[in-house]
């Protein structure tokens, strides 16, 4: 078995190309940068106009290649899922959206492999906090008084 090479980059979901950053680092281990972009793009087909962190592991004597995908950013999600095109720049005092509750467990979801929290729970908190960060509204509400309720268990139901 050959030597294993890592790349890892950031790529537009559904839109990566033989450009870089890719190209010029795969091209060079003689690969078939195309088949290698089409994977990607397959994978990440789901998060369009999202910047999506990537990990190709190539086997250098083979040629075989692996695509790993991370999951966006949680500021991206919170974004796709409450269809806004960028936070507020006033946080607190100006709210550009306002995110269901059920938006923020499905984002909870997707993210707890990857959070440092120990239960789905926190995870909800860690969105929330970035709702509130980005001037987001929660459930029509302001993101502090959700991150409350969350801690008092007024959403346990739906955070299973």
């Amino acid at each position: 078995m050959g030597e294993k090479k890592s790349i890892s980059a950031l790529v537009s979901g559904g839109e990566a190309s033989a450009g870089p950053p890719l190209g010029p680092s795969l091209g060079p281990m003689g690969l078939n940068v195309l088949q290698v972009v089409n994977t990607i793009n397959e994978k990440t087909r789901d998060f369009p106009g999202m910047k999506v962190p990537v990990k190709v592991e190539v086997d250098t004597e083979t040629k075989q290649f692996t695509v790993e995908v991370g999951i966006p950013p949680t500021a991206a999600l919170i974004a796709k899922e409450g269809g806004i095109t960028k936070g507020s720049g006033t946080s607190g005092t100006e709210y550009v959206g306002d995110l269901p509750i059920e938006k923020v467990v499905k984002i909870a979801k997707m993210k707890l492999d990857s959070s440092y929290a120990i239960d789905i729970k926190g995870v909800a908190k860690e969105v929330v906090g970035s709702c509130l960060s980005m001037g987001v509204k929660v459930d029509g509400k302001f993101p502090k008084d959700i991150f409350a309720e969350i801690s008092k268990g007024n959403y346990d139901d739906k955070l299973v």
